[in-house]
């Protein structure tokens, strides 16, 4: 049964930075895509970024280029997403999930496995 637990969130000011880790367990981890999610309140679960299995290619959503880097360790079955220059915008619940195809359409709830974890909490004051 697959299990994802995520860390790393926290308060932290405007132009600050966190790193977010997800340990992904009950899943061949480096056979899948995975992706980073994000959901504020009274919104919708939304995509931020995903990395490719073998970390060849990545995409991010356009608010977070150039401040957020997704990475992975297969060893360890862990994904993390560093952010920098953190805005209030970024305030969210942030959760991982492997996905079951990489490339269009990637963010599509339909298009990960169900099996989401309890997020970790970022909050960016201003």
């Amino acid at each position: 049964q697959q299990e994802v637990v995520e860390s790393g969130g926290g308060l932290v000011q405007t132009g600050g930075s966190l790193t977010l880790s997800c340990v992904v367990y009950g899943l061949a981890f480096d056979h899948y895509a995975m992706a980073w999610f994000r959901q504020a309140p009274g919104k919708e679960r939304e995509g931020v970024s995903s990395i490719m299995w073998n970390s060849a290619s990545t995409y991010y959503k356009d608010s977070v280029k150039g401040r957020f880097t997704i990475s992975r360790d297969n060893a360890k079955d862990t994904l993390y997403l560093h952010m920098s220059n953190l805005k209030p915008e970024d305030t969210a619940t942030y959760y991982c999930a492997a996905l079951k195809r990489f490339g269009y359409m990637w963010d599509d709830l339909d298009n990960t496995f169900p099996a989401w974890g309890p997020g970790t909490l970022v909050t960016v004051s201003s």
